[in-house]
């Protein structure tokens, strides 16, 4: 279990470094036909650009749970692998506007500090998704296996493109097993 000491930076980076913003990037659009049952569940984190709340993270899952108000909990947890120790952060999310299917919500980690999450597109599955935070600083490629084909990981490359996005910069997130301590 993580200490309190760690997880409590984790939640504070992640309200420092979002500045407590819900907007979405400009040059970016949510998705308008989104669908929060499908997207319910655990999804692997495959790329994601850096950041001080993720560094040195590893194995890094997101998982999203209806609650029974309507809000969403959310789960976020990784290997730190300089630590050799798992991070856990517990946050809640709502969506930003009257309409569910606006694949805009924003989420909390600390206290009333919302941060923009942005859902910029989701395959016709719900597989493989592009996600932004408020500004071209943050964006995260998700999947529901944490090994996806390499067709699909190009898909989520050129939709983040599309938002408005380099990828250059992003970094490949690891989920073998043999990078992390006993």
């Amino acid at each position: 279990m993580p200490d309190k000491a760690d997880l409590k930076g984790l939640m504070q980076g992640l309200v420092t470094a979002l500045g407590g913003e819900t907007r979405i990037p400009e040059g970016a659009r949510a998705i308008t036909d989104f669908d929060m049952q499908r997207y319910l569940g655990t999804w692997y984190e495959i790329a994601r650009l850096d950041h001080s709340f993720e560094r040195n993270l590893s194995h890094v899952t997101a998982t999203y749970e209806l609650r029974e108000d309507g809000d969403i909990d959310v789960i976020n947890r990784g290997f730190d692998m300089e630590k050799q120790a798992w991070d856990e952060a517990r946050g809640r999310a709502r969506f930003e506007t009257d309409d569910p299917q606006l694949g805009r919500l924003r989420v909390t980690f600390f206290g009333p500090f919302y941060a923009g999450y942005n859902v910029l597109w989701v395959d016709e599955r719900y597989q493989h998704a592009v996600v932004a935070g408020p500004t071209h600083d943050y964006l995260w490629l998700l999947a529901r296996t944490p090994r996806p084909e390499e067709r699909d990981y190009r898909l989520m490359l050129e939709q983040a493109h599309l938002n408005g996005f380099e990828t250059d910069s992003l970094l490949r997130v690891t989920h073998q097993s043999d990078t992390m301590g006993k």
